[in-house]
């Protein structure tokens, strides 16, 4: 069966068109908007019970994310080769490149748990307050023990997101949010007979929604309609062709999203060892930061679907036309955020306050006003940045948007640690710098896009029998990589 002619049946919007991306791209938005609340609320929630436990939530959290970012990245370029293959009329090897991501993950999961003292290390070598310290150890050690969830749920999201059926998704982190933020509400606070648990109960309302959202997925992907389309049940075999492309057009996506996270939590160290006032101000606006960005990868991945799939048919000037709906749908999705960072930023710090009266956040909430409102002037290059990264990923050239990407967050660590270590320069100085550089680097990866080179990348070659399908050959299909 042609998917992609049954599809055209149901929605015939053209190709490329705002129309076609936000068919994508608003499932993958709302989907992204669950991940942020679920996790706004979580430190919300901690919030309340002092601002020590809302930082170590965010340390703790974001170092957890950090060191399963290559794996994430890497995984999750399957929905650039899902993607490129539904394209190329390949059903059949969207679920094969799937079975590869899992099979990645199932290896990846210890190596990730044999970095849990590198963690500690580095929480113990940034300086941050005791009384933080411990209750982010505790958190982090938590999270990570079930960090596969999350592996696994980006590998089945990669499958949706490429084949274009992102509601698939966004249900998928629906039920995650709704279930994450009822058992917080329960163990955090000791509910309804349950035990007041605080970070603890942080920790496992976030595994446990993680859980049911990864079985929504899991039971969308194998329904009979799937299994009889993309021949589910016969790409449960190692297939290294496929593996090898996944590796090389995935490590660098990987590599990025890892050397990114690792900037940006010792860019929140930096702010956190500044003592308790700067951690508070900062963490309330990276907080409402996420709340803005977040949604904007939802946008990217819709973007290097439909650029991986026009690719995959041999359209680059129809990839193109996607890109440039993206970005419109990105420009004004940013313009909304940006009205309300100007208008409502002491309202959006006094979310943050906490249920006693607390010296340390009144010190801290004019500074958090004067970075919300200084970070409505880069939302709008932010979703060039994301949005044209989007697209060179999902041409394949994803080796310079990993240069560029990684550059822009590692040149920040140098100036922020000399600026507010060395210099002892003010919160408000620091954080204008910062915002100067994501300024200056969303033109240089627009100017990366306008070269043109993505348009000459080939990803999937076809066809070239894979060793695996020839083993198989009496009772399988044979594979034609």
């Amino acid at each position: 069966m042609d998917i992609l002619k049954k599809q055209a049946r149901k929605a015939p919007p053209k190709k490329g068109s705002m129309h076609e991306m936000m068919l994508i791209a608003i499932p993958m938005v709302i989907s992204q908007g669950c991940y942020t609340i679920m996790t706004f609320t979580d430190r919300m929630f901690l919030s309340r019970l002092g601002p020590e436990y809302m930082n170590a939530a965010m340390g703790g959290g974001l170092t957890v994310f950090m060191m399963l970012t290559f794996f994430l990245g890497l995984t999750g370029y399957a929905t650039v080769l899902v993607a490129q293959y539904l394209g190329s009329s390949n059903e059949k090897h969207c679920s094969l490149v799937i079975t590869q991501s899992v099979i990645i993950v199932i290896l990846a999961y210890p190596i990730i748990l044999l970095c849990r003292p590198l963690a500690h290390r580095l929480f113990d070598f940034m300086g941050i307050m005791p009384q933080q310290l411990r209750l982010q150890k505790l958190y982090f050690n938590i999270l990570l023990s079930a960090a596969i969830l999350s592996l696994l749920r980006t590998c089945f999201s990669s499958f949706f997101s490429g084949i274009g059926k992102t509601r698939v998704v966004m249900f998928s982190a629906f039920t995650a949010m709704v279930v994450n933020i009822c058992v917080n509400y329960l163990l955090i606070f000791g509910r309804f007979g349950f035990p007041a648990l605080g970070i603890r109960g942080a920790a496992y309302g976030t595994i446990i929604g993680a859980g049911c959202g990864l079985l929504v997925l899991l039971a969308s992907y194998l329904k009979r309609e799937n299994l009889e389309t993309y021949g589910i049940l016969k790409s449960f075999r190692i297939d290294f062709p496929v593996i090898r492309t996944l590796l090389r057009f995935g490590y660098p996506a990987g590599l990025e999203m890892f050397l990114n996270l690792l900037a940006f939590d010792i860019i929140i160290m930096i702010f956190h060892s500044m003592g308790a006032i700067a951690a508070t101000a900062s963490t309330i606006v990276f907080n409402w930061d996420m709340v803005s960005f977040v949604p904007l990868i939802g946008i990217e991945i819709a973007v290097s679907s439909l650029v991986g799939r026009y690719m995959g048919s041999g359209s680059p000037d129809t990839a193109h036309r996607a890109t440039m709906s993206g970005l419109k749908l990105g420009l004004i999705y940013s313009s909304l955020v940006m009205l309300l960072f100007i208008i409502f930023p002491l309202n959006m710090v006094e979310v943050f306050h906490p249920a006693a009266a607390e010296g340390i956040f009144t010190h801290a909430k004019p500074i958090a006003v004067f970075m919300i409102r200084i970070a409505a002037i880069y939302v709008l290059v932010e979703a060039m940045l994301v949005i044209f990264i989007g697209a060179l990923r999902g041409a394949g050239d994803t080796f310079w948007a990993m240069l560029i990407s990684v550059s822009l967050h590692w040149l920040i660590v140098p100036v922020l640690y000399v600026m507010m270590k060395i210099m002892g320069l003010s919160l408000e100085t620091c954080w204008s710098a910062v915002i100067t550089i994501f300024f200056v680097f969303s033109f240089v990866v627009y100017l990366r896009y306008r070269t043109g080179h993505w348009r000459k990348i080939k990803v999937i070659q076809l066809p070239i029998p894979s060793a695996a399908a020839v083993i198989y050959d009496d009772f399988h299909e044979p594979s034609d990589l």
